[in-house]
């Protein structure tokens, strides 16, 4: 991968404004709160301000703040919930809260936290903020085991980005072969690629590598009549390109012609670029045919298992 210049890093979140322990309050002004519709329950014991409302990986931050509160044995959060809290996108919110806990859990469980048991090194937990966590390569070990392969490697994707050691990662993973989710997770970090800048770079690598096409690289800088500009991934060998467009990628009407006069650019200066959107990552026709009819056809189709467990 080559870096692009001024390529942003995932770094921790600042804690979620809004957040409001029942432990603080009278019953009685809680109570009134949610009446008046002022707050409303992010869990057990935690609410959040409607004039702040919490959406996405602020709401299951502040969620894991208020957990963190009520527990009181050791633990770390894990899994989806410490990619949150160092700061990692993941390819969906996850409903639940992740926990690891050597001790057994009390009674009463609250089935919006999922505990995991078993011992860690130590050298692997760390603080993040004011949560205690999963270092950042356990917790990509942890992901790349337990989610589907796409989620799995955008979070992988992420972690190398924000510094992960992907040796580390594999010696983990190696010494727990014969695990569950072992072959997936040594797949998953093997293809990690820290030049995805986005879960939807990540999906559309992931679209490609499922389906055997060769390797991509990410962030290919081209030429061209305007100056260099940096497509998101694709084989440099054969200038095809590929390009993931967000929803919130063009915000106005200049953003939008700014973007059609660098795809013009990249088309005159000899590159094939086909254009990406979420809803084709799930389609063979929309994704990888589409690439392939751009490809020589001699190239070798790689089979990839582990990516379609």
């Amino acid at each position: 991968m080559t870096a692009r210049p001024g390529s942003p890093r995932p770094i921790p979140p600042a804690p979620p404004r809004g957040l409001h322990l029942a432990r603080d309050y009278a019953s009685q002004t809680v109570e009134a709160r949610l009446r008046r519709a002022e707050w409303e329950r992010l869990c057990h014991g935690a609410y959040a301000s409607q004039a702040r409302p919490l959406h996405g990986s602020q709401r299951a931050l502040a969620v894991m703040l208020a957990v963190h509160d009520r527990i009181s044995v050791p633990h770390w959060f894990s899994h989806e919930s410490a990619a949150i809290a160092w700061g990692l996108p993941v390819w969906r919110t996850p409903s639940v809260t992740h926990v690891r806990q050597s001790s057994r859990p009390g009674s009463t469980r609250d089935r919006s936290v999922i505990r995991h048991g078993g011992a860690v090194d130590e050298q692997h937990l760390t603080v993040v903020g004011d949560l205690p966590v999963t270092d950042i390569e356990q917790t990509m070990v942890d992901c790349a085991r337990s989610l589907p392969p796409l989620a799995g490697l955008v979070v992988a994707d992420a972690a190398l980005r924000a510094g992960a050691n992907r040796d580390v990662a594999l010696r983990m993973v190696e010494q727990m072969r014969g695990g569950r989710g072992v072959v997936r997770a040594h797949a998953i970090i093997e293809l990690a690629d820290d030049g995805a800048e986005s879960p939807g770079e990540s999906a559309t690598r992931f679209a490609v590598l499922r389906d055997g096409l060769p390797r991509p690289r990410t962030q290919i800088p081209v030429m061209t009549s305007l100056g260099v500009f940096w497509a998101d991934l694709g084989w440099e060998e054969w200038l095809v390109l590929l390009e993931y467009d967000g929803r919130v990628k063009y915000a106005d009407g200049d953003e939008l012609m700014r973007e059609k006069r660098r795809h013009d650019a990249l088309v005159e200066a000899g590159a094939r670029v086909v254009r990406i959107v979420k809803e084709d990552i799930p389609s063979r026709v929309r994704v990888t045919e589409r690439v392939q009819r751009l490809l020589p056809r001699e190239i070798e189709i790689v089979r990839r298992p582990a990516l379609r467990t």
